[in-house]
């Protein structure tokens, strides 16, 4: 693949992206549009993993794979290295919300040719909140007693590659969420006494899944991923969706187009644009610097003037070999402005 090629591959992927992330103007007419608030089960939009976060979580062209892969494009979990992969992980969200993760791959009798399967786990800990009525006292309000609002999304993944340069992936995944029990439909409002609750409770099937090719130009990778497929969805009376996004993007070992020694040096750029549901179109950049295979420092961001808050990404990973085991840890810092800072921190091991 020569060079023109592959600069038009990267045109013709990032350009239309920053062209609308930027208009905000539908194709077929001039009226300016605002997605927004379009979707429910918000948290299966939430980077979990520490590593991919760090590089802006733009993770869909990633060749060689993990378990974690099943969060970003399945696809790349085909060309994993061994046998088997683990990860687990915590992320301290904004409003003292917490996210844990865990992912499992393995592939069956160590062969290539029945591919890779994982499954994987994301909960979210929302805290404890204090329900309250409408009542006709003096505070206006009664208390009916605490809740706890809880999610979590449990995934059943499959990758297999089509040769050393294509891979294909799918990811089947139960999504629950619990906004509470106990919510009052009616009451007497003089008193405050509950007459009747209600559950807020919500469960479907997802689906994502995606490819990754290998373009045979030093080491440049395209990837594209479909993830939150799933029905319509409706809480007591109203509808939602689950928040559905694209993405395409590329990634490349910048090394590759210089004179450093590739077993002492990486320099891995990741930039993918991202369509979603519920949001404007745009784009987000990673960019990793891994020394000896060793220590690996690593940031990201998205588009600017997308998020209003969301700021850089940083962090770094350490992973060592011994024992014929992979060991690896990774940390991410990321600022959101008003809402303070978001910490990731996760652990995987492969064999």
């Amino acid at each position: 693949m020569n060079k023109r090629y592959v600069f038009l591959t990267l045109a013709i992927l990032v350009l239309p992206a920053v062209a609308y992330g930027q208009s905000g103007l539908t194709p077929d007419t001039d009226v300016t549009t605002q997605k927004r608030a379009q979707t429910g089960m918000k948290f299966l939009s939430t980077s979990v993993d520490a590593r991919a976060s760090a590089l802006g979580s733009a993770l869909t062209a990633e060749m060689v794979g993990s378990s974690s892969s099943m969060f970003y494009n399945p696809a790349s979990m085909a060309f994993m290295p061994g046998r088997f992969h683990a990860s687990a992980g915590m992320l301290s969200w904004i409003a003292d919300i917490s996210y844990n993760q865990a992912s499992v791959a393995f592939r069956p009798g160590g062969s290539t040719n029945y591919g890779v399967v994982g499954v994987s786990f994301v909960g979210v800990d929302y805290g404890d909140f204090i329900g309250t009525v409408r009542a006709n006292n003096e505070a206006g309000f009664v208390e009916t007693g605490s809740y706890t609002p809880s999610a979590m999304a449990v995934g059943l993944g499959y990758a297999r590659s089509f040769g050393d340069r294509f891979s294909a992936g799918g990811n089947l995944k139960l999504v629950f969420q619990n906004l509470g029990d106990g919510f009052a439909t009616s009451q007497n409002f003089e008193t405050g006494v509950v007459a009747t609750t209600e559950s807020y409770e919500a469960n479907t099937v997802a689906y994502d899944f995606g490819i990754v090719y290998a373009t045979g130009f030093e080491s440049l990778v395209i990837g594209m991923s479909a993830r939150n497929f799933a029905q319509e969805l409706t809480y007591v009376r109203e509808r939602f969706e689950l928040p559905l996004t694209f993405q395409i993007g590329v990634s490349m070992d910048v090394v590759d187009l210089t004179s450093l020694d590739p077993d002492m040096h990486a320099l891995q750029l990741h930039v993918d644009a991202q369509r979603p549901r519920d949001f404007s179109e745009h784009l987000r950049f990673g960019l990793e610097y891994t020394f000896m295979g060793i220590v690996s420092l690593r940031g990201g961001f998205e588009q600017a003037g997308v998020s209003e808050e969301q700021g850089l990404s940083a962090g770094a990973g350490l992973q060592y070999t011994f024992g014929g085991f992979d060991v690896g840890a990774n940390y991410t810092f990321t600022d959101f402005g008003v809402f303070g800072s978001v910490s990731r921190i996760g652990i995987q091991v492969g064999m």
